[in-house]
């Protein structure tokens, strides 16, 4: 092995701690990456390994794309590169699972429509954001392997484009850009390239690490802060509920909350939804029903109060005020599902998952005198609902909605403390 094992191991406790078990794992599933590599590209000398996190979002359901604040926070699962500069202006990548490689020639750095919706969409737009901010780039070849579940809502896409941003950091560019500069690469290419809506919290979460509350009023620079709370000195657990959807063919969906939050913004005369104060809302809500719809006023409703949500979850998590930050992750739910409405699509009223969750989750902790809390877990439609169970209360839990959605539906999630890393 040309990386040698105590320097593999520095780089591995840096990123999951010295826990005799999960280094062990971490160690193996390393080894692994490399030896794939070394199967598909052979030996390589100058190899180097890269590892970023999912993320969790915490509070601001759809705030992020409204200039709004979110609180979110990396988790422990990841998505890990052994990688290497090849010589040529082309990036080859294996993604395990998969037997055929993704190839992308950078002759061309503009938008293709043949790749739109794919891995290949996304690197060619990380690639091509992070030259127009006059960082190099180049060839390489990579390995790919991820723990983060596809469509669990833990953006295991956002942490795909910032993997490959932070290649190009560590292999063309000295380690010289900044994990924000490495966010804004990926929902560049995200929502130009790949074709998706999406606002910059996730991309944020995954590259810088932690938790972190992010004020987005001044978009090209938000304010970033770090919060210090850990859930199991409260003696919970976080998890999440993977029920299954598909998010194939909701791009629409997603589109419509911002533009009908946009609308609203606009028909008063503002240039973004964080600009509306409540008073002015509910001061021309009748003009607004007729102009933008209900449906609209409720989801720019839900913006302002989730925005403001936000700061109490902050004040509460700092402040040891666990049972009032369960009780605002309920409200927040609530408001997601009657205000945001996206809890469900429209397109298959047959398939509603998360609705299902949530409401077998409220009635679980009712039949049993729990103290929890859940609500919808990202963009929503399809996918995950985020839980906060007592630890003596979790694995009943897990065992009784894992008979309705799936062994292995239930995810135990923990905070990573480390963002983007590279060894």
């Amino acid at each position: 092995m040309l990386i040698k094992e105590d320097k593999l191991n520095s780089f591995l406790i840096e990123i999951y701690g010295a826990e005799k078990s999960v280094l062990d794992y971490q160690v193996k599933r390393y080894l692994q990456l490399i030896e794939n590599y070394y199967l598909k590209f052979g030996n390589e000398e100058n190899l180097k390994l890269f590892s970023v996190p999912g993320r969790t979002e915490i509070g601001g359901n759809h705030t992020d794309h409204g200039r709004g604040r979110a609180l979110a926070a990396s988790v422990n699962l990841d998505t890990i590169a052994a990688a290497a500069p090849n010589g040529k202006n082309e990036i080859t990548l294996f993604s395990e699972g998969y037997e055929d490689a993704i190839t992308v020639n950078l002759d061309s750095l503009g938008k293709r429509e043949d790749e739109i919706g794919t891995s290949a969409a996304l690197i060619r737009g990380v690639t091509r954001a992070l030259s127009d901010e006059g960082f190099a780039g180049g060839g390489f070849n990579a390995f790919v392997k991820s723990d983060i579940i596809s469509g669990a809502g833990l953006s295991s896409s956002a942490a795909f484009e910032v993997l490959i941003g932070t290649i190009h950091n560590r292999l063309f560019n000295e380690n010289r850009i900044d994990v924000l500069t490495l966010a804004k690469a990926g929902q560049l290419a995200e929502n130009d390239y790949f074709g998706k809506p999406c606002g910059l919290m996730d991309q944020i979460a995954c590259a810088f690490g932690g938790i972190i509350a992010i004020d987005f009023k001044n978009y090209e620079n938000p304010q970033i802060e770090k919060i210090d709370f850990n859930l199991d000195e409260h003696g919970y657990k976080l998890l999440t509920i993977d029920t299954g959807g598909n998010h194939i063919n909701l791009t629409e969906e997603y589109s419509a909350i911002p533009e009908e939050m946009l609308k609203v913004a606009q028909l008063l005369g503002k240039s973004v939804i964080g600009e509306v104060l409540r008073e002015e809302l509910f001061e021309e809500i009748n003009k607004l029903r007729v102009e933008a719809g209900d449906r609209a006023v409720l989801r720019a409703l839900h913006f302002i109060e989730e925005n403001e949500r936000v700061i109490s979850q902050i004040k509460a998590m700092k402040n040891s005020g666990f049972k009032t930050f369960l009780n605002l992750v309920r409200t927040s739910g609530n408001s997601s599902f009657k205000l945001l409405q996206n809890i469900m699509t429209a397109k298959k009223t047959e398939e509603q998952g998360i609705a299902l969750a949530l409401a077998l989750t409220e009635d679980y902790f009712a039949e049993n005198n729990i103290d929890g809390a859940c609500r919808v877990h990202g963009g929503g439609f399809a996918g995950s609902v985020q839980v906060y169970v007592p630890e003596k209360d979790a694995e009943k839990y897990k065992r009784f909605m894992e008979k309705v959605f799936g062994s292995r539906s239930v995810i135990e999630l923990s905070i990573r403390i480390a963002g983007a890393r590279s060894n």
